[in-house]
């Protein structure tokens, strides 16, 4: 250990010494930071002196300064700073000394009267002192927070501590996911919670490679969901006609700024809607959620401005590729036709792709890095949706659609498909496609398609993904910012 560690064990065993336990009991205050603040700022102070009004607080200190028998010192707790002012002569020498003997990010209770000082700072005047909790570790450097990037994913602790910004982000995040439900449950949702994290089949609603495990007992095969949405969609055959759930789900797949192992997904299900009910619905959501964290609904993300007061705008894929590219899908074309526009327009494609993949693949590449405003992109081809109902005017095209902002994807939703025959075809399709080399199509879900037998209403079904959400909310660069434990490559901490 460093000179600093040793130094900060020995002032602990001076407190035991001293019959103070430095790891303390429960204490009860009276204010937090904040509630000192908004109920004294704009008192004078004359006038705050005369009310001597007497508080109790508590918090991690943050810096110290001053010398002989008088110092100041600030505390933070969860709702902000507060400074406090300790002197010898009221609190006494046995607790001034603990005052003294106090490192940075010790944790104290004060109690005392609320002052103003000479430049005006709000502060508590200690007339006792209660040591609360040794901090056996100094903190980051007090002028700079912490700055290293692999340091505040891996010790959040630290970065909450240090970063205030930090701490507002995920303080945000809860207010996201309360307005989502708030909303959600005045629209008449229940909230449910589906199976638990292991499933007997790699699919579940998404197109995604699968985390497997093993179960010793069972000796099967287990995989960690991908999607809640198969599991809800029962539900609406049972009757329960909307319902929603705010999970964790996992896919095996790259990681970067927009995308990590593990995320939190916000499925709903409303019986007798269809995707333009379920358009409604989500402009909804993100309009509540906008309100929870700002003043006037306008956002700035990395420097772009996003009024989400306005009405969302709503193309159909074809006509968005049409109006950047030119190129008109409307018109029928074979697969090989298809190809030969992306190879004309430089698009990749793989040997197994139809038509459908294609359009997808122009949109992606020529037309979603040009959606800036909020606009809901709906009629995608059927073969990358496979859960999607068919569009009663062209069955080339499903009634789903994706909401963009800032050029990326934050909801997916479509009038589900609930015709079981259907089903079980796009589901051996999957299934040819997963054969031919498609890792991350489906298989089939023989359950699932049992619980349609039975009849599901018509039906819109919705996902969002909630890191997404928050990270657009909150001018977060990357997923890993709005994650408290991001997944993270484990430290080699072997000797060299």
């Amino acid at each position: 250990m460093n000179d600093q560690l040793l130094v900060r064990r020995q002032k602990m065993d001076e407190l035991r010494e001293e019959g103070i336990d430095p790891f303390g009991h429960r204490f009860v205050r009276t204010h937090l930071a904040s509630d000192l603040h908004n109920e004294f700022d704009s008192i004078e102070k004359d006038d705050l002196m005369e009310m001597d009004k007497k508080v109790t607080i508590a918090g991690r200190m943050m810096s110290k300064r001053g010398k002989g028998k008088v110092g100041f010192a600030d505390l933070m707790d969860r709702s902000g700073r507060i400074q406090i002012y300790v002197r010898k002569d009221i609190v006494g020498e046995e607790q001034y000394h603990i005052f003294k003997r106090s490192d940075i990010g010790d944790h104290l209770g004060i109690t005392g009267q609320i002052i103003k000082t000479d430049t005006g700072e709000l502060t508590v005047r200690a007339e006792e002192v209660t040591f609360l909790s040794k901090a056996l570790r100094p903190l980051p450097d007090k002028f700079h927070g912490l700055q290293n990037q692999e340091q505040i994913y891996r010790q959040r602790y630290l970065d909450l501590i240090a970063n205030r910004d930090s701490f507002d982000r995920f303080h945000k995040r809860s207010k996201i996911i309360t307005a989502v439900r708030s909303y959600l449950d005045g629209e008449d949702f229940l909230e449910v919670e589906t199976p638990p994290v292991l499933h007997n089949q790699a699919g579940g609603g998404a197109s995604a490679r699968p985390f497997i495990t093993h179960h010793n007992a069972l000796n099967i095969d287990l995989y960690l969901r991908i999607a809640l949405e198969l599991h809800l969609k029962r539900l609406i055959v049972g009757g329960m006609e909307r319902v929603y759930e705010i999970g964790r789900v996992f896919r095996n797949e790259g990681m970067d700024t927009k995308h990590n192992p593990e995320f939190t997904m916000l499925e709903s299900y409303a019986a007798y809607f269809d995707f333009h009910d379920v358009m409604d619905e989500t402009e909804g959501i993100f309009k509540a959620a906008a309100k929870a964290v700002t003043d006037d609904g306008i956002i700035t993300y990395q420097g772009q401005t996003v009024d989400l007061n306005k009405e969302f705008k709503r193309q159909h894929m074809v006509d968005a590729i049409k109006e950047y590219t030119g190129i008109d899908f409307w018109q029928p074309m074979t697969d090989d036709e298809a190809k030969k526009l992306a190879d004309d327009n430089g698009i990749h494609y793989e040997s197994y792709w139809k038509v459908g993949h294609i359009i997808n693949a122009f949109f992606e590449e020529m037309v979603q890095p040009k959606l800036e405003q909020p606009t809901f992109i709906y009629g995608h081809p059927v073969e990358i949706s496979p859960l999607a109902k068919k569009n009663a005017e062209d069955g080339r095209f499903t009634d789903r659609f994706e909401l963009y902002i800032l050029t990326n994807e934050f909801a997916n939703a479509f009038t589900e498909l609930n015709d079981p025959i259907d089903q079980r075809q796009r589901f051996e399709a999957q299934a040819a496609e997963r054969a031919a080399g498609n890792d991350e199509a489906e298989g089939i879900d023989e359950d699932y398609i049992e619980a349609l037998e039975y009849g599901m209403p018509p039906t819109g079904g919705l996902g969002i993904g909630i890191d997404r959400l928050v990270m657009l909310l909150t001018d977060a660069p990357s997923i890993r910012d709005v994650l408290l434990f991001p997944t993270m490559r484990p430290e080699d901490n072997s000797a060299e």
